[in-house]
């Protein structure tokens, strides 16, 4: 659920569709199958060579920074603004599989720096201090320890996240209690609401298996959307009006926070945490090139012109014992930064 945002065409093939992709390729599609692979091989060597950040960035190569939905420039010279632009192949010759309208906007790498410069920015790449978004400017922040509670909302909750715990990005030696989690998300100044946080959570299991598990955390309108019989979250709702290219912050919350403890961590468990952060459905751009060249597109590339732009976290990791910094760290110092959108 929610994990097919913006996949491009990727999980048809590779880049021009000569070599169609099998389900067993499509583990790799995602960050959270590196994590756990990561974690499995802990397990086995002690050293983790995937516990790495998520920033997030476009893939545009027109050195243009246009990656807003209303005013998108395209991913390339081939994809510049245009009434064709939507429904053209972007498959390197063949004309089946990947269109315009696959492609995203962009998205935005935030850091949590001591300061604005070179030198402290670098330092919280290093740190993994650092996340991701897919283009809206969403503020998130996330602490990892033991002994939070809700009560520290009401005081200083960054310096107690500081002094009791590790930010997003962080490692805790496990203690035999369950990790606690103190999330804050807000919405961009400019941007849509807020639907609901998630937490994605990677752990070895008894038998040495990696398995995940994604958990709703906190939503908007909780009283109206309780949860269901199948423990879902139903969706916040939809005010986008395809025809004008527009949406309503009519529904959705500007600020989501949760303190939020794992219900089923066992002691000795090695695991990872990251969070998901989704916003109420917004136009993409196919929908504004449609208003603004008076195109027709299909009803399929419509409904897939709104999307729930997203924010993710870079993990915190929680391990049995005490461990230093990864492995490809510590021999070259360079900072473990994976880019992900």
């Amino acid at each position: 659920e929610f994990a097919g945002f913006g996949t491009a065409g990727w999980e048809l093939g590779n880049l021009p569709l000569t070599a169609t992709a099998t389900p067993a390729m499509q583990r790799g599609n995602y960050v959270r199958e590196a994590l756990k692979r990561g974690l499995s091989i802990e397990q086995r060597t002690g050293a983790n060579p995937y516990a790495f950040g998520l920033v997030g960035s476009t893939d545009s190569h027109t050195a243009l920074a246009t990656a807003d939905e209303d005013n998108f420039f395209g991913k390339h010279t081939g994809n510049e603004p245009g009434p064709d632009r939507a429904m053209a192949p972007q498959n390197l010759g063949t004309s089946e599989g990947r269109f315009g309208w696959h492609y995203l906007a962009g998205g935005y790498a935030a850091a949590w720096a001591r300061g604005n410069t070179r030198a402290e920015i670098f330092d919280a790449f290093r740190r993994r201090e650092v996340y991701a978004t897919t283009g809206p400017r969403m503020v998130l922040r996330v602490f990892a320890g033991f002994d939070f509670t809700a009560a520290d909302w009401r005081g200083d909750w960054v310096r107690a996240g500081y002094n009791r715990g590790v930010p997003m990005g962080g490692e805790l030696s496990a203690t035999g209690r369950a990790p606690v989690l103190m999330i804050s998300a807000l919405k961009d100044p400019d941007g849509a609401n807020l639907d609901r946080v998630q937490v994605i959570k990677g752990w070895v299991d008894e038998s040495g298996e990696a398995q995940e598990r994604v958990y709703d955390v906190v939503w908007s309108d909780m009283a109206r959307r309780a949860r269901g019989s199948d423990g879902k979250v139903p969706a916040v709702g939809d005010t986008v009006d395809r025809t004008r290219a527009s949406y309503a912050n009519s529904i959705g919350a500007p600020e989501l926070r949760a303190a939020w403890t794992d219900p089923d961590y066992e002691a000795g468990q090695r695991a990872f945490y990251y969070v998901r952060v989704l916003e109420i459905p917004t136009p993409r751009w196919p929908l504004f090139d449609r208003l603004r060249f008076g195109i027709a597109l299909p009803e399929e590339v419509v409904e897939a012109s709104v999307a729930q732009e997203r924010a993710y976290s870079s993990p915190i990791w929680v391990r049995p014992s005490p461990m230093s910094a990864p492995v490809a760290v510590r021999r070259t110092g360079a900072p473990r930064v994976a880019v992900g959108s």
